[in-house]
């Protein structure tokens, strides 16, 4: 049986986990799983649903109904399809962000969703990114890391994200946003976000993309080859 390697990284929204991991995962030649990517594609499906994001019960009856799936286009960008129409831009609207984190919270989500991403790495050399990959998705991934930056310096870049996408908010909303979804990631019930105890913890403030790139790099490979 061939062996398949995975590696997971956890950390809060804007600490640079989808853009380091999708370059990690290039130069490994391994595929890159934005797991954040999909509980926002659930979030859309409830915010075009009408539902309140935090009643399960509401939630829960619409996840037979959803078709989620992930392609990838030429460039290896990671596309996502909900009930066969492509989300993958309305996903990264700054009210999906609240939405992704109240579903996120909901056990029957979780459970919905854990079979597709364990699947993925049972299949593939993987790097999945977002909140609980090491601790609850992937405990047995071999490598860990938890990545994180100063809440100014994350709202800073989903800042610049967001204007560069075209979808322009101001900077002490976005940051009141990001604070808002850290307190509710780190105090949900279900898989709080935590650092699993054997993840590497790397603070990526003040850092350019290329430092952070080549220190999360050379870390992961420094652990696969133990």
């Amino acid at each position: 049986m061939t062996k398949h390697y995975a590696v997971a990284i956890d950390g809060p929204s804007g600490a640079g986990k989808s853009t380091l991991a999708k370059l990690c995962a290039e130069a490994l030649s391994f595929l890159y799983v934005d797991t954040g990517a999909i509980y926002r594609t659930v979030g859309v499906a409830v915010r075009r649903a009408g539902a309140d994001p935090k009643d399960r019960a509401a939630v829960s009856r619409l996840l037979p109904e959803l078709k989620i799936a992930m392609q990838y286009d030429d460039s290896g960008l990671q596309r996502m399809y909900l009930n066969g129409g492509d989300v993958t831009d309305e996903i990264r609207c700054p009210e999906i962000s609240l939405y992704a984190s109240a579903v996120s919270a909901l056990p029957e989500v979780r459970a919905f969703l854990l079979g597709m991403q364990r699947a993925l790495a049972r299949e593939n050399n993987v790097v999945m990114d977002g909140r609980d990959i090491g601790t609850v998705v992937l405990p047995s991934a071999d490598v860990k890391i938890f990545l994180t930056a100063s809440p100014e310096e994350r709202a800073q870049r989903r800042y610049e994200e967001l204007q560069q996408r075209g979808t322009p908010a101001r900077y002490e909303d976005v940051l009141r946003d990001l604070r808002q979804r850290d307190e509710n990631d780190r105090t949900r019930a279900v898989a709080p976000l935590v650092p699993a105890p054997d993840a590497v913890e790397i603070d990526t403030t003040g850092n350019t993309l290329e430092q952070s790139f080549a220190f999360l790099y050379n870390t992961i490979k420094e652990r696969l080859a133990q």
